[in-house]
């Protein structure tokens, strides 16, 4: 069983950002009804593509993922933050359609179900120029539009980037006719400008964009045209950024993607990141953000500008729904929190080998290489909290490892394992830190003799603080080093 602490929701005018804690980045939304939608990247990490559902646009709860067959999402020997980026979520018709970029499988894809927690069909790939960040949109007169970016060659300057838009035929499932440029930012010499959808609004073409590489110069922009395919025009840019808002806790704000209530209201999901000493731990999170039209200017956060932690709650019915924090593997499945490092290509898991335990075959690969270890592994969602398993384990040569990992990649992670030391079994603590990529060490911070099979093994985070202990007894465990905290 492995637990995780936090704080329980309580009833109120107000909601608390961000409403996808943790590794939640690049959000794109869909309303269908009264319901709400919601996915985001994943990256290296299988099952791809979580999606989510909401009623009041602040309790999500995970329903499912889009690729959760490995014939649909093969990641073999992709580094740390590729695999798959920026998905759009659509619907349009009966069908549920989610766009997305992966870079190492054949880039730009779709996927499409008649339910929104699948089963989605498998991949199709689309026959698009270099760039990433796919999306589709379905307009009133019953034609549809693939928007994207692209890398011109020759680039202009470092980073350029533009955005194009092109007709799709959802008969066919193809692309037709020319691609048309849109756009390649708010001002000359921006640095990646992605993450395009279009958008028609009292009777105007909106197009949103991100703007300024995803960290300290991240924004969001927006454009409007009295036809899809343009000419564009600027808004007053950036519609929000808290580049020049040092003092907010939310930072590299960007990658937005607007919604509408049944209400009317209008409402913003985008990526962001709480910096805690000028480092974030959690990496990039989804937030939500109210927005306004004076005319045609959009108005993210109020005229201020800036996406904040406490937020008035949308005027919408609240339905909270109950956070799953702790697992005993008595299901028959894996809850849905759970995440592979790659695609895992044979099944080395087992919930039925033992009632209540997760069983877990060794492995070749090892978390510090570029492969599909023995991992099962979540998010961290919280700036402090406790993580606690019982494992049973016995080594019988050098090779053989098992325990509790605090991993961000292969380059990057603290194990406290149980091992053979000289001989003997051990518990020991190691780290691991390859700041360059081509200086990868393993550092063992601490080792002591450990006998039993059978051991608690719990590591206690409070922000860049993490300790790691363990013991015989959940309620007296032994501290085993007290480390840093590595970064998201």
């Amino acid at each position: 069983m492995i637990s995780c602490g936090s704080l329980a929701q309580k009833e109120s005018i107000t909601f608390t950002n961000p409403i996808l804690p943790g590794f939640y980045p690049d959000p794109s939304i869909e309303r269908v009804g009264d319901d709400y939608y919601l996915v985001t990247s994943t990256f290296e990490w299988f099952p791809g593509i979580p999606i989510f559902h909401s009623k009041d646009l602040v309790s999500w709860e995970q329903i499912g993922h889009v690729l959760n067959r490995p014939e649909q999402l093969k990641m073999i020997d992709n580094k740390a933050s590729s695999g798959v980026w920026a998905p759009t979520l659509r619907y349009n018709d009966g069908i549920f359609y989610v766009t997305a970029t992966c870079k190492q499988c054949g880039n730009n894809f779709y996927v499409t179900a008649k339910k929104p927690e699948g089963p989605y069909s498998n991949p199709i790939y689309l026959d698009t120029p270099n760039g990433i960040d796919p999306s589709f949109f379905f307009d009133e007169d019953g034609r549809a539009w693939f928007t994207a970016n692209r890398k011109p060659e020759p680039e202009q300057w470092p980073g350029n980037r533009i955005i194009y838009v092109q007709e799709f035929d959802t008969k066919s499932g193809k692309l037709i006719g020319q691609p048309k440029d849109l756009t390649y930012g708010m001002e000359q010499g921006i640095k990646g400008t992605e993450a395009p959808h279009l958008y028609k609004i009292n009777g105007m073409y909106y197009l949103i964009t991100a703007e300024g590489q995803t960290w300290d110069g991240h924004r969001v922009s927006m454009y409007y045209s009295d036809s899809v395919t343009g000419p564009y025009k600027q808004v007053k840019n950036p519609v929000i950024t808290h580049e020049d808002k040092p003092y907010s806790q939310i930072q590299h704000t960007g990658h937005a993607d607007l919604v509408q209530t049944q209400n009317g209201d209008w409402w913003a999901v985008m990526l962001g990141v709480r910096k805690e000493n000028n480092n974030y731990f959690l990496g990039r999170e989804t937030y939500l953000t109210p927005v306004s039209f004076e005319g045609i200017q959009p108005n993210f956060g109020g005229k201020d500008q800036i996406l904040k932690l406490i937020e008035k709650r949308p005027d919408l019915r609240w339905k909270p729904y109950k956070t799953n924090f702790s697992d005993d593997f008595s299901r028959k499945e894996l809850r849905l929190f759970w995440n592979f490092l790659r695609t895992p290509l044979k099944q080395f898991y087992s919930l039925k080998k033992r009632k209540g335990w997760l069983s877990l075959d060794l492995m070749p690969g090892t978390t510090t290489e570029v492969t599909n270890p023995a991992l099962l592994a979540r998010r961290f969602q919280h700036l402090s909290f406790t993580a606690q398993t019982k494992m049973k384990f016995t080594p019988n040569s050098i090779n053989e490892t098992a325990g509790l990992i605090a991993i961000q990649n292969e380059r990057f992670q603290y194990r406290l394992e149980r091992a053979l030391q000289d001989g003997n079994p051990a518990l020991r603590l190691i780290k691991v830190y390859d700041k360059n990529r081509n200086s990868l060490t393993e550092t063992i911070i601490a080792s002591i003799p450990y006998e039993e099979s059978e051991v608690i093994l719990a590591m206690q985070v409070d922000r860049e603080h993490l300790q790691f202990s363990y013991g015989s007894d959940k309620q007296h465990l032994t501290p085993l080093g007290h480390l840093s905290r590595p970064q998201c």
